[in-house]
């Protein structure tokens, strides 16, 4: 399960692009929190821990506000530059402890190298489970092993085995992996140049031994 991260939150007063560029410049991420009926709260994450903290999916937050109190918060959207892919802003999600969110974990293929037939190929058909936990209980990700596994075998979203207290939400005959044999390579135009002159070869020999 992912552990909660403590982050110093301050207060933003000015938006737009203009006021989002300089706490960018002052290495901080401007973030909003919204949930439970209340306004949205604007704030400005510090910006090399949020980024190390966001490398965890779902990654529960514990924010430290002005006025004294925390609050939880997950993730919801992460926006980041289109080239330097530096996080530019991020919305939040406000949590209770033991209140029930549905998120999207991450799917793990393991044992890839103990199948039935290592020539055969496994094919993950979804990257991501969603699940309801209870906030502070997330799953960092879910593993599925292939190892054993042929032709006749596959995995649905109802076959994954969920740690205690979470619950699929989604259709449990979701295709989740599959496996197959890998696709024949064509042969290259030089390939087959190279075979029609060995061939031609070959009947020539034929043809002076006559």
């Amino acid at each position: 399960m992912a552990n909660e991260i403590l982050l110093d939150a301050e207060t933003r007063t000015e938006f737009g692009k203009g006021a989002a560029r300089r706490i960018r410049r002052e290495n901080k991420i401007p973030a909003v929190m919204y949930g439970h009926g209340s306004d949205p709260v604007h704030v400005a994450l510090p910006g090399h821990q949020t980024m190390l903290a966001l490398r965890n999916s779902n990654a529960l937050l514990t924010l430290n506000l002005e006025d004294g109190e925390q609050q939880l918060a997950l993730p919801r959207q992460i926006q980041r530059h289109p080239v330097t892919y530096e996080i530019e802003h991020v919305d939040l999600i406000m949590v209770k402890r033991g209140e029930r969110v549905t998120v999207e974990i991450p799917i793990i293929i393991v044992d890839e190298d103990k199948l039935e037939d290592v020539s055969l190929v496994v094919n993950t058909e979804r990257g991501e489970l969603t699940v309801s936990a209870e906030a502070t209980n997330i799953p960092r990700d879910v593993e599925i092993s292939v190892a054993g596994f042929n032709l006749d075998n596959q995995v649905v979203a109802g076959d994954i085995e969920l740690p205690e207290g979470v619950q699929l939400e989604e259709d449990p005959e979701t295709l989740v992996v599959s496996i197959s044999v890998p696709d024949a390579v064509p042969e290259t135009p030089a390939e087959e140049e190279g075979e029609e002159a060995e061939a031609e070869a070959e009947a020539e020999e034929s043809a002076d031994e006559e």
